[in-house]
């Protein structure tokens, strides 16, 4: 049997943490920028957790 690929979209923008969640990075911070406030880009910037009604989809295209 060949193996399983990950996605390759996915595998670039999630991390797993040391307790098995799953990190990602804010939408909406890649430009565009000069009408967006100092604190909304600033709330952007921290890294978020996927939520649970997503983990599994998610944990699926790690195959993990």
């Amino acid at each position: 049997m060949p193996k399983v690929k990950t996605k390759s979209g996915a595998k670039k923008r999630f991390t797993l943490t040391g307790t098995g969640k799953i990190k990602r990075k804010h939408a909406y911070k890649s430009h565009i920028l000069t009408k967006k406030t100092t604190k909304q880009k600033r709330n952007l910037t921290h890294i978020g957790l996927v939520s649970s009604a997503d983990t599994d989809r998610v944990k699926a295209m790690l195959n993990i």
